[in-house]
């Protein structure tokens, strides 16, 4: 055997050896596949699913009301947003990109609160894939000099301060003022408006306010809608319906070079924030699980999806607009290294990338996602 063809030989072993190995996407459709092609235990998945159809969310289907009961402490909280009326508990568990498991109305899109906060998380790691941002530690003043981030405090504040949310930024957006936010339970309204403030980057506050400056901030840098950004570079690539919508609220309309655009919210604590339905939830979930891959494209980076883990120094459970499944946040007999978005009402994105897991939830009663992950990891 000539040398020329032992080498053409055995570079059809590799490749085949490899392409047998490749990852699968889906494309239009989502190929479905048996948990026991993947040695998982089928009836414990089957477990999973009906412990999550029983275990809806307790709250109002007419998500106006359920918002405005949610979060009746905060003063003269109201509706700035769109809402919708939502559906049933619906989900998806995929497992090497194949689905295992599925419940409910899998196209109905729905309000999906904070986990719109992964997909504002995420045009900031395309911004900064991209040179617009430098990087995550720049102060946010020396992109942003029009006061919002003017003063001995807010001045300090860094892209990373507010991805963490431990910026502690202080003052009012689009009337909204940061300490109407999630109020502690002490206190009343002066103690709460001129309370002391922190040194960004040393206290956690989930803090919706501080949430919609990163997106207004983003929007200046990009000077693009962020949710065209989003559609080109990563809804649009990995296959998402046109279903999907992300609104800001009546009153976040800015002008920009000469252009109205609206500053999208980050949740949908006063309405707004994004609408999607399951399977582009799973998608873009499967995307992270992937380090940022699909297909053959890089579609945003391996180093972002890498720092997205990172905890924040004042809150090991939380990193770039992702929860970290651990510290006190930590749901028991379940992996570490899971990270996953998620939002009022019981709406959750979880991803394994160690066992190229994605499990999306919708309307599940938030104190029971531990125990239908738990009950997921059993089957393995």
């Amino acid at each position: 055997m000539s040398k020329t063809i032992k080498i053409v030989l055995i570079s059809c072993l590799v490749i085949g050896y490899w392409s047998s190995y490749a990852q699968y996407y889906p494309n239009t459709e989502w190929e479905r596949k048996s948990p026991s092609t993947f040695k998982i235990n089928e009836s414990k998945i089957q477990e999973a699913v009906a412990f999550a159809k029983a275990n809806e969310y307790q709250g109002e289907k007419d998500i106006r009301l359920a918002i405005l009961k949610g979060f009746s402490r905060e003063p003269n909280h109201e509706l700035l947003g769109p809402t919708k009326k939502r559906g049933g508990p619906a989900g998806m568990i995929i497992k090497n990109g194949y689905v295992i498991a599925e419940w409910g109305d899998l196209s109905r899109v729905d309000m999906t609160f904070s986990v719109t906060k992964s997909y504002l998380s995420t045009t900031v790691g395309l911004a900064f894939d991209n040179g617009l941002i430098s990087e995550v530690n720049d102060r946010v003043d020396q992109y942003i000099w029009d006061g919002t981030f003017a003063g001995k405090h807010n001045s300090q504040i860094t892209w990373e301060h507010l991805l963490h949310q431990t910026s502690d930024w202080s003052g009012a957006l689009f009337g909204l003022y940061d300490w109407a936010d999630r109020p502690t339970r002490d206190g009343q309204l002066d103690d709460w408006r001129y309370r002391e403030l922190h040194t960004p980057g040393t206290h956690f506050k989930y803090n919706d306010v501080r949430v919609n400056v990163l997106s207004y901030s983003l929007l200046n840098v990009w000077r693009r809608p962020l949710p065209m950004v989003l559609k080109e570079r990563i809804m649009d690539p990995i296959g998402a319906s046109t279903t999907w919508r992300w609104f800001g609220y009546e009153n976040s309309k800015v002008v920009i070079d000469g252009i109205e655009m609206s500053s999208v919210s980050g949740g949908g604590h006063h309405g707004g924030g994004m609408f999607i339905n399951t399977y582009d939830q799973a998608r873009f979930g499967l995307l992270f699980c992937r380090d940022g891959k699909w297909n053959n494209n890089q579609l945003i980076s391996r180093e972002w999806v890498k720092i997205i883990q990172t905890p924040a120094p004042a809150m090991e459970s939380y990193g770039y607009m992702w929860w970290l499944n651990r510290g006190e946040q930590q749901w028991s007999e379940t992996p570490d290294h899971l990270f996953y978005a998620a939002g009022f009402g019981g709406n959750y994105i979880v991803v394994d990338q160690e066992q190229d897991l994605v499990i999306v939830t919708r309307w599940l009663e938030p104190s029971q996602i531990g125990e239908l992950v738990k009950t997921i990891y059993s089957s393995f």
